[in-house]
């Protein structure tokens, strides 16, 4: 079939045609959105899930749903080498920069923007010479607000300035933070004080995380009161329903359908994870010669698809790793697929678990394993290990 109209998009944070399967996200945020705006105190958010199931999409579609409620939007991605200070600084910005032409007191403006750069401008770990930041802002720097160089009390302070600003549109500002776990410790906990006062003060600016399974657990290991803080969407692989509703209603746009058994096939391959769904679904669509899609189509298809991912999705991740990291995570795959333990690893090695701690910590400073509870690791990837377990050792 003509591949130029083939709706499928397995990609980075590419969202899909269909966005089946996330309606009680959906919702929840737009819970969110209308309880703020109504000047009721709420929880900011925090979406966690592994590779492929969608953080990102989803993390782009609330910043769109913020955006139609004509709310001031930014978005970060956190690295772990790198302080939130100047990133956070440049979204606020932009968020700002939304609200500005509604706005009827330009000095208020000006004034927050002052606080703004007063604010990057504090940060320590920037290389010499580059305090002068000031990405389109003319206006000077402030003294005295968001200057101190704590970033927990600078963050504070810029937050509920900013979050009046909103306040005087009647609307809200939403920062938008993917690939939160990465944030650096300290920086976890000055943006978890920061939420802390929003939440007492009800200003009208929330944070939306995205990030891998164990970040509830790094941001409780930061402030005590974080489980209070946000509320908290768990998202996994698509249920038999959405996954299907995934596949069919795209190709359905387009006059093409599958059989049943075409659909049953791309299942028990992809397995429900949504990037698998649109990777499988893509390369059966470009494979298929007519419609319906067949059975048939799919056993073609499924070994280029497979091969695709192999390289793409799997090997990119794979090549990261050093020698030690990937017997690390050879051996985790000889044990299985669900979380395994630290000392069945060492034990598989035939080493100390002590001795195999920095290849552990690098593999997690990686992306490439997360801690899922004291004592036990697991793959950040879906379906990670039995690609492992094809690989030579």
């Amino acid at each position: 079939m003509d591949p130029v109209r083939n709706p499928y998009a397995p990609g980075a944070g590419q969202r899909p045609p269909e966005l089946a399967g996330r309606d009680r996200e959906l919702q929840q945020f737009e819970v969110v959105l209308e309880r703020v705006a109504r000047g009721r105190p709420e929880r900011s958010m925090v979406v966690t899930g592994l590779r492929g199931v969608g953080k990102t999409v989803l993390l782009n579609t609330f910043k769109s749903m913020a955006m139609q409620r004509l709310w001031g939007t930014g978005k970060i991605e956190a690295r772990p080498d790198q302080s939130i200070r100047r990133p956070v600084a440049a979204a606020l910005h932009m968020a700002i920069r939304e609200l500005a032409p509604r706005h009827r007191a330009p000095e208020r403006i000006e004034e927050f923007l002052g606080v703004l750069k007063a604010f990057a401008m504090r940060d320590p770990a920037a290389a010499k010479g580059t305090s002068h930041w000031s990405p389109g802002i003319e206006v000077p720097a402030s003294r005295g607000r968001a200057d101190s160089g704590d970033l927990e009390i600078d963050l504070t302070e810029l937050f509920v300035d900013a979050a009046s600003v909103a306040t005087d549109l009647a609307v809200g500002i939403a920062l938008f933070i993917d690939e939160m776990q990465d944030v650096q410790a300290a920086d976890v906990s000055a943006l978890c004080a920061a939420c802390h006062e929003l939440s007492q003060s009800g200003g009208p600016l929330i944070v939306v995380g995205a990030g891998l399974p164990h970040l509830p657990s790094v941001l409780s290991a930061s402030k005590s009161y974080s489980e209070r803080l946000f509320r908290y969407a768990r998202i996994d692989k698509l249920d038999r329903d959405a996954a299907d509703l995934a596949l069919i209603l795209p190709a359905r746009e387009e006059e093409v359908e599958f059989t049943q058994e075409a659909l049953d096939a791309l299942y028990e391959a992809a397995d429900g994870y949504p990037y698998f769904v649109q990777a499988y679904g893509k390369v059966a669509w470009d494979l298929a010669p007519r419609t319906p899609i067949t059975i048939e189509d799919v056993k073609v298809s499924a070994p280029e698809a497979e091969e695709e991912l192999a390289v793409g999705f799997f090997g990119s991740r794979y090549e990261r790793a050093t020698p030690a990291e990937r017997d690390y995570m050879h051996a985790m795959a000889q044990i299985g697929d669900e979380p395994v333990a630290t000392s069945e690893v060492a034990d598989a090695l035939g080493r100390k678990p002590s001795s195999l701690s920095p290849a552990r910590d690098s593999l997690i400073k990686k992306g490439l394993i997360y801690s899922a509870e004291r004592g036990l690791i697991a793959f950040t990837v879906p379906h990670f290990g039995r690609f492992l377990r094809a690989q030579p050792i």
